[in-house]
């Protein structure tokens, strides 16, 4: 485990997976500590994949391939490659156990840096084979609810940087969408979505198209928590649904497979393309409020 500080922030992170571990500001944890009653992780990496594929299988070049839920980066060993006084770089690089169900050969970088208040996660994906990669790339970092009451129903608010028709994509048959299942999201009076016990009984939230950049979230009383921003196309929200004292806002350079989608890798929705030899950045920034 390794520990960045300043005067604001302590930030932890794991070389399992590059996952960050802890965000403690003023004496108080923002990060969800993987209580394995609600979820055992904190804030994993989503690489190759993000959610699920139809059948938990893809195919690419007439073969067909087995991948679980969000991919294998969030459960693999990363190695530490950088440090600085502010930063911590960690690297995953294709092997033989990857290529079994990944038969790419990549670069993942994962490096995480404090400035202020902020903590700026970016991600670099470099092809090192000699035939074009595909892949998807998300992040899934939970958050605590600091002022969380188990006997209300409220657990807090989302404010996005756009109050006005916005659409989420249903999860539905085995993890995966139904991109003819548009529904627009009840705002309240103040733009805000409640953030109600049952808001999750359908799974996630999925915002799609680039239709928001910022997500905040915001206690009870209405006062901000932490915001994210990214400039990832899709967004989703999620916590187990209930009573569980944590939200997530994912960034994703992804998403589910459309139901029933049995097409090459190549031809998903939302999935990055590299030539031989190129390289994808990407990422996004949590600020505490």
């Amino acid at each position: 485990m390794e520990e960045l500080h300043n005067e604001q922030l302590t930030v932890k992170v794991s070389e399992h997976g590059a996952e960050m571990t802890s965000i403690v500001c003023e004496q108080k944890e923002y990060l969800w500590q993987a209580n394995p009653d609600y979820w055992k992780r904190h804030a994993p990496v989503l690489f190759p994949i993000v959610g699920r594929l139809w059948n938990d299988e893809y195919r690419h070049n007439g073969q067909t391939y087995k991948m679980h839920q969000h991919g294998f980066a969030r459960d693999t060993d990363f190695k530490l490659t950088a440090k600085t006084d502010n930063s911590l770089t960690y690297t995953l690089e294709s092997n033989d156990e990857t290529r079994k169900v990944y038969p790419f050969d990549f670069t993942l970088q994962t490096t995480y840096r404090i400035e202020g208040r902020k903590i700026k996660v970016e991600w670099k994906v470099t092809n090192k084979g000699n035939e074009e990669m595909h892949f998807q790339i998300g992040a899934h970092p939970a958050f605590n609810y600091l002022d969380y009451d188990i006997d209300s129903n409220c657990r807090g608010y989302f404010d996005f940087d756009r109050n006005k028709g916005l659409k989420r994509t249903y999860i539905k048959e085995k993890g995966c969408v139904d991109t003819e299942a548009k529904e627009e999201l009840q705002l309240d009076d103040c733009g805000l979505l409640p953030i109600i016990s049952h808001l999750f009984d359908n799974d996630a939230i999925v915002l799609d198209d680039s239709q928001v950049h910022e997500v905040t979230l915001y206690d009870r009383m209405k006062y901000p928590s932490v915001t994210v921003r990214f400039d990832a196309p899709v967004v989703g929200l999620w916590a187990p649904s209930g009573d569980a004292p944590f939200v997530c806002i994912e960034p994703w350079y992804g998403r589910a497979d459309r139901a029933g989608y049995d097409g090459e890798f190549a031809d998903r929705d939302h999935v990055e393309h590299l030539a031989p030899g190129a390289s994808f950045e990407g990422g996004y920034e949590i600020e505490i409020r």
